[in-house]
């Protein structure tokens, strides 16, 4: 691991630091014989969303002031801990971020995570449930989702991928997700996308008859059953952890050995979909900030 060093440090310097610690197995890449340390760049753009051209341009300080997006975005993609992130910012002119905003980094050991379960379709969600990353298991499962999904907001505007279950089920999911909602905003109450989104919640009507009850529901493991355009109905068990020390909220799904469904679910993750990633590319997507 790399010595922490001054607290502006040269963003160049860094990014190429960080970059040549990688291995491709670590990101989830093929190993390819007769390279050089490390990734290359167009790997770390690929896996931080960004072009190669800007990379090389912050690599060789012709650019100096990424946006935050690209600076959160470039932490994941390098696997960097939070104070390497901090380094990152303060290196780029960019404020830390608080502890009072709503955490969206991704730590390494996460990330391995959504990496290395191959047969478990993974999702890593912020407190107010927007997503960040999903493995490829889950692009089959649930399909690419658009960028800055937010699970709360998809639900209660008709969004979210269809769910078959009753009635009741779907009114105790509902009352879970404000409860969460509620939750974010009074850990975050300084925090403006919490703030903002909790707005145009409360704007759509369904989500506020919840509210105004004041129920408090918990989220808990259970079965869905969701409509695949292919398999069609298949069932599997959700769980939902959280990443000690983050904040962060990951789900993952997975099909009891030996059913009829877990027979689904592998010819589902065997097919993939069309806006997946090719098996040449990082198995980890990131989305939102």
């Amino acid at each position: 691991m790399m010595g922490y060093v001054d607290d502006r440090g040269d963003l160049s310097r860094l990014l190429t630091t960080w970059r040549a610690r990688l291995r491709p197995a670590m990101v989830g890449l093929p190993a390819v014989s007769s390279r050089i340390p490390g990734l290359r760049r167009e790997e770390v753009a690929m896996l931080a969303g960004v072009s190669v051209d800007y990379l090389v341009r912050l690599e060789q300080g012709r650019a100096r002031h990424p946006s935050v997006q690209v600076a959160r975005a470039l932490a994941r993609a390098l696997q960097l801990s939070a104070t390497e992130r901090d380094q990152l910012f303060r290196a780029a002119d960019l404020p830390i971020p608080l502890p009072a905003e709503m955490p969206t980094h991704i730590p390494p050991s996460v990330q391995r995570l959504l990496l290395r379960a191959p047969e478990t379709a993974i999702g890593v969600y912020t407190v107010d449930w927007t997503l960040l990353s999903v493995n490829q298991s889950w692009q089959a499962l649930l399909g690419q989702p658009p960028r800055d999904h937010n699970l709360i907001e998809a639900h209660f505007a008709g969004t979210a991928p269809e769910v078959l279950m009753s009635r009741a089920y779907i009114e105790r999911f509902e009352r879970a997700l404000v409860t969460d909602m509620r939750n974010a905003g009074l850990r975050y109450p300084n925090d403006s996308t919490v703030q903002q989104r909790l707005a145009r919640l409360r704007a759509l009507p369904r989500f506020e008859e919840i509210w105004l009850e004041g129920s408090s529901v918990e989220q808990r493991s259970e079965p869905k059953t969701f409509n695949h355009p292919v398999v069609g109905p298949i069932t599997v068990d959700c769980d939902v952890y959280t990443a000690v020390g983050t904040d962060l909220r990951i789900i993952t799904y997975t099909a009891e050995p030996g059913s009829e469904d877990a027979s689904k679910y592998d010819l589902v993750r065997t097919l993939g979909t069309p806006e997946s990633p090719t098996a040449a590319e990082a198995t980890a997507v990131p989305f939102g900030p």
